[in-house]
């Protein structure tokens, strides 16, 4: 029973939520009317009310009032109710000119008042209270290259059939649309209008008076006509066209004074996103550092490009910059944003220079610097052990002829190296062992190759260094970085660049796997004359 009672109390509480009234809101169907003939005026309250909350007496003096009908409507979306209550009402104007319909006060809560405009019967309403533009722009006078924003506002107060919404024209300056287009509705004057807003961006190329022909529309609405000798009316289709008001604005040179390349805007900042839970790096890891360049009332084609010189001891593999315009607040933003991987190569104590952006405030009339400030970082020596390297079983002569000969000399002088030994080191009696000790690096040396071509084969840059890095740590007996690596030979320190910027940039190429097996061919040489050598040595 308890709980009964309890589940009852909260679908009352929910069904039931407590409604206050906070706004009356009056609109008539049109305005101009016309002397004689009826009108709509609607009032709409935000609350259940009963029908004689409002009182339409006050109208009586310049009105004839009609009937009056009332109606309650009531929505609920996801427990969240709203109740309305409208009352439509007929009215006449009793003389033409300027007449005022008084707010309406219901519980403490006003309308608006709306002035109406009562012409003589026979006179035609101008159609361009219907449809209209209205247009605004950010400054008065600006300077070549600095951005001009246009908003346009079409105005409706029929329903739109088709139409286009035209740019406005100038000469001697770049346009183009800023954002989507927003649709909302206005009230003016006492009538609803559907308006949709665009905004245009307007670059001057040239000082001088810049004139804008302002944004037009055509198109075709649908008007309420009478029809003859009977009540009701209907709907017909009209063509109606509108055209804003021309604008001039007086556009300014750049400025003597200014050094730099030319930025205008209303501010200009840097930002930074750098790794700041890493105080130091390893040789070979990359650091991303990414630098954005954002400006109000600017054009991101006109956001200049960042520079970023580094000290010796460093690569740069910066990606394709991003450049965007968009709308917040109702303000212009722009932003220029730059990536890069920064690759140290060997260990020390680097500064990356601080960065400076020149633009010139049109407010205070004054050229200012946005700027990142210098920042030092500290680079170690790598960490890096040996990874495991998957067999090569695939690795077939057809997919590589190129390389198939070079492998196979290599083979040949390894098993003739092989033999040798084994029979100056074996004198007493015939004994294979599989797995002789001079041979074991040249297995696993083998191994790595093919590794390293596999790892070609798949355009894998990342799988490329690493093998390459197991390699020569298996073959030289140390472990070994990229760094120590590349400086064994002129070709390798080529071949491992390569594959960074490979593994860095921000659209991949073919592995250049020739030049890569070329270098670590050409190194092998050394050891195996070395070899060669001992061999003599050994031979009495």
């Amino acid at each position: 029973m308890v709980i009964r009672t309890l589940c009852s109390l909260l679908l009352f509480i929910i069904a039931s939520p407590a409604f206050a009234l906070s706004q009356v809101q009056a609109t008539v169907d049109r305005n101009p009317v016309v002397a004689g003939e009826y009108f709509v005026l609607d009032i709409v309250a935000d609350d259940d009310l009963n029908a004689g909350a409002l009182d339409t007496s006050v109208l009586l003096q310049d009105f004839i009032v009609g009937r009056t009908s009332v109606g309650r409507s009531t929505k609920m979306v996801n427990f969240d109710t709203t109740r309305e209550t409208r009352w439509q009402v007929l009215l006449s104007p009793k003389s033409m000119g300027r007449v005022t319909i008084p707010a309406f006060n219901i519980k403490g809560v006003s309308s608006n008042p709306i002035n109406l405009n009562v012409i003589a019967q026979g006179t035609k309403a101008d159609e361009r209270q219907n449809v209209f533009i209205k247009v605004q722009t950010n400054a008065s006078e600006a300077y070549v290259g600095q951005l001009i924003t246009y908003k346009v506002k079409l105005y409706l107060a029929v329903e739109l059939q088709r139409g286009v919404l035209s740019s406005p024209a100038v000469e001697g300056a770049q346009i183009k649309q800023i954002g989507e287009d927003k649709d909302s509705s206005e009230i003016l004057d006492g009538r609803r209008f559907r308006v949709i807003e665009r905004t245009y961006g307007i670059i001057a190329d040239l000082p001088g008076e810049l004139v804008i022909n302002g944004a037009s529309f055509s198109g075709d609405v649908l008007i309420e006509t009478q029809r003859r000798g009977g009540m009701f009316g209907f709907n017909e289709s009209r063509p109606m066209q509108t055209e804003a008001e021309r604008e001039v604005i007086q556009i300014n040179s750049i400025p003597p004074s200014y050094q730099g390349k030319w930025l205008v805007s209303d501010i200009a900042m840097l930002k930074e996103t750098w790794p700041e839970d890493v105080s130091e790096f390893e040789v070979g890891s990359p650091i991303t550092r990414t630098i954005s360049l954002i400006a109000s009332n600017t054009d991101d084609t006109s956001l200049p490009d960042i520079e970023m010189p580094l000290a010796e001891g460093l690569k740069a593999y910066p990606e394709k910059p991003v450049r965007q315009t968009f709308v917040r607040d109702n303000q212009v933003v722009s932003q220029y944003s730059l990536t890069t991987a920064i690759v140290p190569t060997k260990p020390g104590t680097y500064t990356l220079p601080e960065i400076r952006v020149p633009w010139w405030n049109p407010y205070i009339k004054k050229q200012q610097f946005a700027t990142l400030p210098e920042r030092t970082i500290n680079v170690v020596g790598s960490s890096a052990t040996t990874t495991d390297i998957p067999a090569a079983d695939s690795y077939s002569a057809t997919s590589n002829p190129q390389y198939w000969p070079i492998i196979a000399a290599v083979f040949a002088t390894l098993w003739l190296i092989t033999l040798v030994l084994w029979r100056r080191s074996v004198a007493a009696s015939y004994s294979y062992n599989p797995q002789p000790k001079p041979n074991a690096p040249r297995k696993t040396a083998t191994t790595g190759l093919n590794a390293i071509i596999h790892a070609c084969d798949r355009n894998d840059s990342s799988a490329a260094m690493n093998a390459v890095q197991a390699y020569f740590s298996e073959r030289l007996g140390q472990p070994m970085t990229l760094s120590q690596i590349s400086g064994l030979s002129v070709p390798l320190a080529s071949a491992i660049h390569k594959l960074q910027a490979d593994k860095y940039s921000r659209k991949p190429q073919a592995m250049d796997k020739k030049s890569l097996m070329d270098a670590i061919l050409a190194y092998k040489e050394q050891p195996q004359s070395h070899k060669k050598s001992l061999i003599a040595e050994l031979n009495p």
